[in-house]
């Protein structure tokens, strides 16, 4: 990995892997607007880089991350500040993040992000905050950050808090990445989405058909995403992570994902991962 731009005293590099909702059911909708979900967390053996250099300055910066996303936007600057913020910590950091997941794609990247940002300027700035209580943080930052901060594949309900542990078959995975950059505002505010999926138990869910809900609605506003499910089909049942743009299918093994991936037409890109169980953020804490 080029560390170009990265001082020698720079802590890391910390990964912020990437995930897969095997499934995405809508089980309903709050007053508040939000929606009920139940959906199963994978993590993959992919991942963003991130590495920190504490100072005292008490200053926020972020050297390198991704271009399209405006630093006071950028969740690795808003978690370091909401952790500043919550202790009273007076020590400041600067961030560089080796951006190596698609923006937009239903990866879980951003999310990703801040979770390690928590959790390694928890360390650094030695503020001693509980996982639970660097969950809770996570919450205000994003509904897929707490999975990331507890670093356990999980079934996941209510707006994405409440998680139960689970182990899932670490398969791998092709994942094809379109290009597209899908609105979750859009798709979660469509009128056609599916709202009053029947809530399972746990067991149920883990023994199920997989299913996302916001497939259909995906497949409307983005022909490039459902021509690229429809294409992945035709080597593994393809489905939607997230509220996509990108799409993957489980394969009996690692050269079978690469020999499917190797032909994924121009413009599209396919990658090859591992899933995981255990985050390869709470190995390297560790």
């Amino acid at each position: 990995m080029s560390r170009s731009g990265i001082p020698a005293t720079a802590s890391g590099p910390w990964p912020a892997p990437a995930k897969l909702n095997l499934f995405l059911h809508i089980t309903g909708r709050r007053a508040d607007g939000y929606h009920e979900l139940q959906t199963l967390f994978q993590f993959l053996a992919w991942a963003d880089w991130l590495y920190f250099e504490c100072d005292d300055t008490g200053v926020i910066r972020r050297e390198t991350g991704p271009a399209a996303v405006a630093e006071e936007h950028d969740l690795c600057v808003r978690a370091a500040c909401l952790l500043q913020q919550e202790t009273g910590c007076r020590q400041g950091a600067r961030l560089f993040n080796d951006k190596r997941l698609p923006l937009g794609g239903g990866l879980g990247g951003g999310s990703s992000d801040a979770a390690t940002t928590l959790l390694v300027l928890n360390r650094k700035w030695r503020l001693g905050l509980s996982i639970n209580e660097l969950s809770e943080l996570g919450l205000r930052l994003g509904a897929d950050v707490p999975v990331f901060v507890q670093g356990q594949s999980a079934v996941a309900e209510g707006v994405g808090e409440r998680l139960t542990p689970a182990d899932p078959p670490e398969s791998w995975y092709v994942i094809v990445d379109p290009a597209v950059n899908v609105s979750t505002a859009t798709v979660f505010s469509a009128p056609e989405l599916t709202r009053d999926t029947p809530r399972q138990t746990i067991p149920d869910l883990l023994a199920g058909a997989a299913r996302n809900d916001c497939e259909a609605v995906v497949r409307k506003l983005c022909p490039e995403v459902a021509a690229a499910l429809d294409w992945l089909d035709s080597y593994a049942p393809a489905r939607l992570t997230g509220t996509g743009g990108c799409v993957f299918a489980g394969l009996a093994s690692q050269a079978e994902a690469e020999r499917v991936a190797a032909q994924v037409p121009l413009p599209w890109t396919g990658h090859v991962a591992r899933g995981v169980n255990r985050s390869p953020l709470r190995a390297a804490m560790e």
